[in-house]
């Protein structure tokens, strides 16, 4: 298995491991099987922002389609199964679609339904990670292109990396077209800690699965069963941060090198950033995006924003 496997999953968990504080990126929690736990944790009682990005959406489709899309490509960035975004093809019918995503099976299987469902409508699925250089389909070349970066993934990003991501997107975009992303609101703590580690225990499964996953891809040794989940709140940081917590003293191989945790330690593996209004506009400027219009539920739980790419001579 060693020879197919990602180098770029190689290098991030073996150096990420080796750091002082140990950490992993979040985007290789998202192997199919990641997939589908996260597909499950979307649809728990505790788990609302899909409920409340999804709620929003249908209420505000009219609004945001007049002033978003006409004719153009939608570009979803961090694709998954897809399910929000028949809402947006529904009501603005574009002349294109590309969703991409970094897990390729779980990638074509959504398109699959999405071409199914919408079959006026071109479905050009890439497979890549969003966070590096993208080509877009040349079927695209010449239409005005929406972003489209639901679910708050990128409170995923620390506001450096957040920054950067969306100056990506705006090269990837370019000059005049628009992206409509979501953004978690702050909100009380026990909320947050209980839409991050739910009772049923699936976001704990969807945690371990990375430990699972890298056994099976880079054939290590981890003891599982050794590590537990736990969400935290860091209120320096205005995040959620996601652990896999030592439960005893643990040794481990990985690419011929050993590792060893005592027990307490943990291995970071994901954030979520929770943003106020005046925090999500400045971000996005920062990004290179001109904020056109916000649109939130009735408790402020969740923010949906309509941003337009400055030209490039703007950003640093």
């Amino acid at each position: 298995m060693l020879e197919q496997v990602d180098p770029a999953f190689r290098a991030d968990v073996v150096n990420g491991l080796s750091e002082p504080i140990p950490s992993i990126p979040a985007r290789w929690l998202y192997d199919r099987r990641g997939s589908e736990l996260f597909d499950d944790i979307t649809r728990l009682p505790s788990y609302y922002p899909t409920r409340t990005e999804t709620a929003l959406l249908k209420a505000k489709m009219g609004e945001i389609a007049a002033l978003a899309c006409n004719g153009c490509a939608i570009v979803e960035f961090g694709s998954g199964s897809s399910t929000k975004t028949p809402l947006l093809l529904q009501a603005m019918k574009p002349a294109a679609y590309v969703p991409i995503d970094i897990s390729g099976d779980y990638l074509r299987e959504s398109a699959g339904r999405v071409d199914r469902r919408f079959p006026d409508i071109a479905v050009h699925p890439v497979e890549a990670d969003f966070t590096k250089p993208v080509d877009l389909p040349k079927e695209i070349d010449g239409l005005p292109r929406l972003g489209f970066f639901p679910g708050s993934t990128i409170g995923n990003f620390v506001p450096r990396s957040a920054t950067d991501l969306l100056r990506h997107f705006r090269d990837i975009l370019g000059t005049g077209a628009k992206l409509l992303i979501g953004m978690d609101r702050v909100k009380p703590v026990e909320r947050l800690i209980a839409a991050y580690d739910d009772p049923e225990g699936v976001t704990a499964k969807f945690n371990l699965n990375l430990l699972r996953r890298i056994n099976r891809e880079l054939e290590a040794d981890i003891p599982v069963e050794d590590f537990a989940h736990e969400a935290r709140w860091n209120d320096m940081l205005g995040r959620v941060e996601m652990h896999l917590v030592a439960r005893s003293n643990v040794e481990f191989m990985i690419d011929r090198k050993r590792f060893a945790f005592a027990a307490g330690e943990t291995i970071h593996t994901e954030n979520s950033h929770k943003y106020g209004p005046r925090g999500a506009r400045l971000l996005l400027l920062a990004g290179g995006w001109t904020p056109l219009a916000e649109w939130t539920d009735d408790h402020q739980d969740f923010a949906l924003i309509l941003a337009e790419a400055q030209r490039n001579r703007f950003a640093p």
